[in-house]
């Protein structure tokens, strides 16, 4: 599944992930980090995404300033209700991700909403349908949210965790509602990538009023970066599991900022438990094999003092697309 990159081309995936310059032409200041021109990267970056190993390259947007709220859930679909179970909830268009995993709760999917009710209701709604339990287990603290992977040494970077911005609301004038919108889709690889959102007649945007504009958005934590995301798995971190573990209140800061710090973590965060499930700590984990995420779980359980915990391998990836929000 991984695939054999030149060492231009995971330079060129380590920069994209970064995020694009915010400026006119982002990839000729790209093409000058690798000293090629900016004709060569673009058709690079056409050759990554025909690859399949750029998924996306767009806007990462951070719902929470939005006033969105999230929630994992999990559910145990018996095996001959799975895939009608599967298809209904990757139809829903506030569900991100969906994932099967070796577990008795195998099926593991991202809900976003406007409020903690409308998700409540959705989850009501499916386990009426379903006749299945779906519990919902919303982050209730945040440790780290970097899923950028470095292709050049084949092994997870973590040199920053990203920003997140406060849990507050975010107020955007119209123009900013409107270039949000727009970014929800993906970018082009072309030389001015920008150029789209631009307008004419009497609200007219220049390219320098749509970057300025971008750069508030990013300013107010509304957008992440503005970047490539990977199929890890293309790069060699075949490999990926969910972690789960039993914390005590009293360490479970401590604890989960050095979970937050092991080379093999994306995201880390405490979240609610349900009956009989105890876990309030949670990790997604990257590697090159399982016994190379073994090694690090045995020695970071050990050195933590925990002796309960889950392991939750990826058994499929069934949905992964960020949710559209619709300002208009």
């Amino acid at each position: 599944m991984s695939l054999n990159l030149t060492e231009q081309q995971k330079r060129l995936c380590n920069l994209l992930q970064q995020g694009l310059p915010i400026c006119p032409r982002p990839f000729r200041e790209i093409a000058k980090s690798l000293n090629i021109n900016e004709a060569a990267v673009l058709r690079e970056v056409e050759r990554l995404r025909a690859l399949g190993v750029i998924r996306r390259l767009g806007a990462i947007i951070n719902y929470r300033a939005l006033g969105m709220i999230s929630t994992l859930v999990a559910a145990h679909i018996p095996e001959p209700n799975l895939q009608k179970v599967v298809e209904a909830i990757n139809a829903l268009d506030n569900v991100s991700h969906n994932y099967l995993r070796q577990h008795y709760y195998n099926l593991w999917f991202t809900l976003l909403a406007d409020s903690a009710e409308q998700i409540d209701i959705v989850l009501s709604e499916l386990s009426a349908r379903f006749n299945v339990d779906f519990h919902s287990l919303p982050a209730e603290r945040m440790f780290k949210l970097d899923a950028r992977f470095d292709a050049e040494e084949n092994e997870r970077s973590f040199e920053s965790v990203e920003r997140l911005s406060t849990e507050e609301d975010v107020t955007l004038n119209e123009q900013q509602k409107m270039i949000l919108s727009k970014l929800q889709s993906e970018l082009k690889p072309v030389a001015e990538p920008f150029g789209f959102l631009c307008s004419q007649g009497q609200d007219r945007l220049s390219v320098e009023d749509v970057l300025g504009i971008i750069t508030e958005l990013i300013d107010k934590g509304l957008i992440r970066r503005i970047a490539a995301v990977l199929d890890h798995r293309k790069l060699g971190f075949v490999a990926n599991v969910l972690f789960a573990a039993e914390v005590s209140q009293q360490r479970i800061i401590e604890t989960g900022e050095a979970l937050a710090h092991l080379p093999v973590v994306s995201h880390c965060c405490q979240r609610k438990t349900f009956e009989n499930w105890p876990y309030n700590l949670f990790a997604m984990m990257h590697g090159k094999s399982m016994a190379d995420i073994d090694r690090v779980i045995s020695k970071f359980v050990e050195a933590e003092g925990i002796d309960s915990f889950q392991l939750l391998p990826t058994a499929a990836e069934l949905k992964k697309e960020p949710v559209k929000y619709h300002f208009f």
